[in-house]
């Protein structure tokens, strides 16, 4: 066997499976998996990328093979590990986790496909041309994710309707969810106009963050879409439980594993899509034909548990919008 086809994965692999099944064969699609976040808190979602892609017949190992690039949380490294992914000559790359993501597969190549999955709007960020008629090589998922920013400020203070200062994580690598997340929150009258951007991009500027919200007593904290958070999930929730903050978080993965209150469409579904469209397209399908799916389905989750440790009273009628209440 060549060498070639021993070659170590650039960024590392999302899942231990034979090396053998990795080998690319004659005739074997092979796709690349570009992600700004880490393998190891990213299972959850390569796993509904691969149920995607199965949905077309796609198997990854049996007659597909995925090329990861992981970025591990470094923005800067996404446009080398794109380029890596073009030099390989894949048939598409699936770009999945963001603005940042797309933009860097987008300037990488003008010919290879490109699926993205975002929050933000993909006309806004020039991804593509129209939501029906994309035009170009990129088409994909968006949840509007991080647009739902003034949604959860207002959940937040349903739940508190005496806090006034409110705090909001957002990435600094990541500036088109910033800007967003600035324009969704700018004319939210619930807070007075008390609202505090602290940046986090590593792992003691979550610490710092958190210190920095204490002392400047914020009531509550707004967590924005990005993959440093989920990254970061454990430390994140861990913080916010030993500091006692309020917080709502964008998606059910951050509930289910202790945040008080989540708000946004499903991380999971928007990747399988995206492995749906994937495979669409390695059938034959154009991109530029392929209109953006769009969320229709938004999740509003309330942990109950945390509530209690928190020592807040969950109005009834919020909890009556709950699609979930974790007991």
């Amino acid at each position: 066997m060549k060498r070639r086809d021993f070659i170590t994965l650039l960024g590392g692999a999302a899942v231990a499976w034979p090396l053998a099944a990795r080998a690319q064969q004659p005739g074997v699609p092979v796709i690349g998996y570009l992600a700004a976040g880490r393998p190891e808190t990213n299972a959850r979602f390569v796993a509904a990328f691969r149920k995607g892609l199965s949905e077309t017949g796609y198997v990854e190992g049996r007659n597909v093979v995925i090329e990861y690039r992981w970025a591990h949380d470094d923005y800067d490294r996404l446009p080398e590990l794109a380029s890596d992914l073009v030099r390989r000559q894949v048939a598409v790359i699936a770009a999945t986790q963001g603005t940042a993501v797309a933009s860097a597969a987008k300037a990488a190549t003008a010919k290879i496909p490109v699926v993205f999955g975002t929050g933000d709007d993909p006309v806004q960020a020039g991804l593509v041309a129209s939501l029906n008629r994309p035009g170009g090589n990129l088409t994909g998922v968006v949840t509007m994710n991080v647009e739902l920013a003034a949604k959860r400020l207002g959940l937040l203070h349903e739940l508190l309707p005496g806090a006034t200062r409110f705090a909001v994580f957002v990435n600094p690598s990541n500036p088109t969810a910033l800007s967003t997340t600035r324009d969704a929150l700018a004319d939210t009258p619930v807070t007075g106009g008390q609202i505090e951007f602290l940046t986090v991009s590593t792992t003691s500027d979550l610490n710092g963050a958190f210190a920095s919200l204490v002392q400047k007593r914020a009531d509550a904290l707004l967590i924005t879409p990005d993959s440093v958070f989920v990254s970061r999930r454990v430390q994140l929730l861990t913080l916010a439980a030993r500091h006692a903050v309020p917080t709502i978080y964008p998606s059910r993965e951050f509930a289910e594993a202790g945040g008080l209150m989540s708000y946004g469409s499903s991380f999971t579904d928007m990747f399988r899509q995206a492995g749906t469209y994937t495979g669409r397209i390695l059938q034959g399908a154009i991109p530029a034909d392929l209109p953006v799916m769009r969320a229709t389905a938004f999740e509003f989750i309330v942990n109950m548990q945390t509530a209690k440790a928190l020592d807040i009273d969950v109005p009834p009628t919020l909890l009556a919008r709950a699609d979930e209440v974790i007991e």
